[in-house]
């Protein structure tokens, strides 16, 4: 049976490079980037990209969410 970590990374496996990923895959990328950042291990330069990543995918997630709440807010007003 398919844990929800692999059926993330199997729809970033067929996803086409420049497609946003969902709500969900980008918390799991964001996830990820913050562990690797606070093992230490990583470079600084590789810590400064992964840095920006992680902005780029809370600046995502807040316009799904936002998107949400519209949609939310549409249907309670009908």
């Amino acid at each position: 049976m398919a844990t929800a970590k692999s059926k993330i990374s199997n729809a970033e496996d067929t996803a086409p490079a420049d497609a946003q990923p969902n709500y969900e895959q980008a918390v799991a990328e964001l996830e990820k980037l913050i562990a690797e950042m606070e093992s230490g291990k990583q470079s600084l330069e590789v810590n400064l990209a992964s840095y920006k990543r992680g902005t780029e995918l809370i600046k995502l997630c807040q316009r799904l969410l936002d998107q949400v709440e519209q949609q939310v807010k549409i249907f309670e007003a009908q």
